[in-house]
């Protein structure tokens, strides 16, 4: 295939060239180009490719070229390993059908409603899209005919092996009547792999590329040297000062999601965790809200991210080390989709060079260094953002009133013009935009403990209570919205957010605190009124009850109050002139027999008439 091939010369209708342009689509791929021309053709194919090759459009295209639209039985499935790859390939079909008339592409997987699918089945679709065990289901339950089906594509075969869905591709492929076209797809080809190709592909072609450097034409990787306390704050610094559309944060388990995602929203940044844990319906808001803008960032575990294609993802962030090389490959395959370019940047620990010199060796690229972000580095893109916000606003013009309230203080003295905007550009902005520039490095943390946020420090912070917290459950992404919303400050003045069961503490500026406080005075969070105050002021009913995890500690506010008296000072002291007992006492003298006769201090006892004397001799037998 010719290094100058367009969709066009793919021999692909005018309806789908018409979608590919208005959906930016330029050139086809290497994949797209050997791939779309045989499947065109009617001729089973085996293409190896690794992800975010194209690979989608490369069986997508002809497929729906294929289409009979005059009949709305099912011609044509397409299985994958993953719900979310299902709905990734149902949507890109959609995409690409635009300009198709009545095109029905229907998406199946578990996890969501099977009679909603059981209600779409029968009002028809051209193609269905599912995972392999929900499919089989549909074939037990008798919803889902093959009867005309003529075209079969295998997405990520050898994640179907890996996942034990092995069986159910054998039985669907035999079960799907002949003649049929059959395309595999995977990115190794095992040797289960190879005899399903051998037993249901007829003759067919072979498409093959080379994943070395693939993964990442696009995409500039690079790495940092950080501990693993140090890691917060250097990511805080990292997306503070570089430019993203959006962020796709990697981090090996479930809880590690939850909780990054929780102190990035108490950061004031737009955040959500993208987990196993979640129901179907919630990743899929999740990926609806990144797509929308909603969200800029989402920090997510291998598994839930699986198939995710969201074109706005520019940056992905390695938080925690994958496990194995081709994890790494699919976690840097998520940006840098579509001929766009992308960054990768890998969090280093010492102890996981060795796993980096691995990564580097099965993709074949070198993974560069890159430098420590600094509190100099932030200082300085807050002023360049704060003045090309200035910029703009002068741009927009209609500032003759300002100009006027500007120069009326500045004749009636004492600050000159200069100080007057200055003091009016804080005032709108915040004294965080303009914070002078620090030459100082980002400390490394103490060992074993999580860096302490970085909150501008030279500013006095006031400490609030919410009386609402994880029961009710509140996020911090609520407390951000509410006070910026409410209070109209910046959701980067807010914060750190820490949140109790029933109780909620944010520190915002001191400057601000009292016009938080009377702005949020009759705020509610869920019908819940919010009784937004300063810290400390609560009454002892207001605080929580401690009910910590082991090993917490109260803060020193929250300690309740003892129940011992303190230590009287006024008290009489112990008078250290008294003799001490054993000088008074007479000692023991051995020599002297006892006298029986002496009269004993002690009283009389009414059981002394019992007693006898100590009969001396043997004691008797039992």
């Amino acid at each position: 295939m010719s290094d100058e091939a367009t969709f066009a010369s793919l021999g692909l209708s005018a309806p789908l060239l018409e979608s590919l342009a208005q959906l930016g689509y330029e050139a086809p791929t290497p994949i797209q180009a050997r791939t779309i021309p045989a499947l065109l053709a009617g001729r089973d194919l085996i293409g190896q490719a690794q992800t975010g090759t194209g690979k989608t459009a490369a069986f997508a295209l002809p497929l729906l070229q294929k289409l009979d639209l005059k009949s709305k039985a099912t011609q044509a499935l397409v299985l994958t390993p993953t719900r979310e790859l299902a709905m990734q390939v149902s949507d890109a079909m959609h995409s690409y059908a635009k300009k198709l008339d009545g095109v029905a592409v229907l998406p199946v997987y578990g996890g969501a409603p099977i009679f909603g699918q059981m209600k779409h089945l029968q009002r028809g679709a051209h193609v269905v899209v599912g995972t392999p065990g929900r499919l089989i289901d549909h074939l037990d339950r008798g919803t889902l005919d093959l009867a005309k089906v003529r075209m079969v594509v295998l997405d990520e075969a050898d994640e179907m092996l890996k996942m034990g869905f092995i069986d159910e591709v054998e039985r669907m492929l035999s079960l799907v009547p002949t003649p049929r076209q059959v395309a595999l797809f995977s990115a190794t080809m095992p040797e289960p792999i190879a005899r399903i190709a051998q037993r249901h592909l007829v003759n067919p072609a072979r498409v093959e590329i080379e994943h070395h450097g693939l993964s990442a034409p696009d995409i500039e990787q690079r790495f940092l040297n950080v501990a693993e306390g140090q890691k917060l704050e250097v990511l805080t610094q990292m997306l503070e000062l570089e430019e993203a559309d959006a962020v796709l944060i990697f981090r090996r388990t479930k809880n590690g999601a939850a909780e990054l995602a929780e102190k990035l929203g108490g950061r004031g940044f737009a955040a959500e965790p993208m987990h196993g844990d979640m129901k179907q319906a919630e990743r899929e808001t999740v990926i609806r809200k990144l797509r929308a803008g909603k969200i800029d960032i989402v920090v997510a575990t291998d598994v839930a991210a699986r198939g995710l294609d969201v074109e706005q993802i520019t940056h992905v962030v390695n938080y925690d080390i994958p496990n194995d090389v081709e994890a790494y490959v699919h976690r840097i395959g998520r940006t840098g989709r579509a001929g766009r370019s992308g960054v990768a940047t890998l969090f280093i620990t010492p102890r996981e060079r060795r796993m980096m010199r691995e990564i580097e060796r099965f993709t074949g690229t070198q993974i560069k260094p890159m430098k420590m972000p600094s509190r100099a580095d932030v200082a300085v893109r807050r002023i360049a953002v704060f003045k090309e916000t200035l910029r703009k606003e002068l741009q927009n013009g209609d500032l003759d009133l300002y100009v006027q309230v500007v120069t009326e203080l500045a004749d009636e003295g004492p600050s000159d013009m200069a100080e007057v905007a200055a003091a009016a550009a804080r005032l709108a902005h915040g004294a965080r935009a303009v914070a002078a520039p620090s030459a100082e490095p980002v400390p490394a943390p103490a060992p074993r403990r999580e860096a302490a946020p970085d909150r501008d420090d030279e500013e006095p912070k006031a400490r609030l209570s919410m009386a609402v917290g994880k029961k009710d459950g509140i996020r911090p992404a609520d407390v951000v919205g509410s006070i910026a919303n409410e209070a109209g400050i910046s959701g980067r003045e807010i914060g750190p957010i820490d949140i109790r069961d029933e109780i909620t503490y944010v520190s915002i500026p001191l400057r601000l605190r009292d016009d938080v406080i009377a702005k949020l005075a009759g705020a509610k969070f869920r019908g819940r009124p919010v009784n937004l105050k300063v810290a400390g002021a609560e009454t002892s009913s207001d605080r929580p009850k401690f009910g910590g995890a082991p090993g917490a500690r109260f803060r020193r506010d929250e300690a309740p109050a003892r129940s011992a008296k303190p230590f009287d000072r006024a008290k009489k002291p112990y008078d250290r002139s008294k003799t001490p007992y054993e000088k008074t006492a007479k000692p023991y003298d051995r020599k002297k027999p006892f006298d029986k006769s002496a009269k004993s201090d002690r009283p009389a006892s009414p059981f002394d008439k019992f007693k006898k004397p100590f009969a001396k001799g043997k004691p008797k037998k039992r």
